[in-house]
């Protein structure tokens, strides 16, 4: 039961990595089209959100497999919902 418990943490946690990754990335492009030097802040943003999703997944998965792909599906299904919840009313 214990092992249960502890696959539902990884698999919020990788929901909260999906969720700061394509939440920067929806932020850093609705900035990026006002911005005066794009390439800079796409740039960055790729490095900082990159950099702290994958740190992440080190961090909970690990060596075990199995934690990494608990993890990794948390991931997916934030992919998901973000792309459902970014549709625009004509696209539904």
């Amino acid at each position: 039961m214990h092992e249960y418990w502890s696959w539902a943490l990884v698999f919020l946690a990788g929901l909260a990595l999906g969720a700061f990754f394509f939440g920067g990335l929806w932020w850093t492009t609705n900035r990026g089209i006002r911005s005066k030097q794009p390439w800079l802040l796409f740039g960055t943003s790729l490095l900082l959100r990159s950099g702290l999703v994958l740190g992440g997944f080190y961090i909970i998965g690990g060596a075990d497999s199995a934690r990494f792909l608990i993890c990794l599906s948390g991931f997916v299904c934030a992919r998901i919902i973000a792309a459902r919840l970014s549709r625009t009313p004509a696209s539904q």
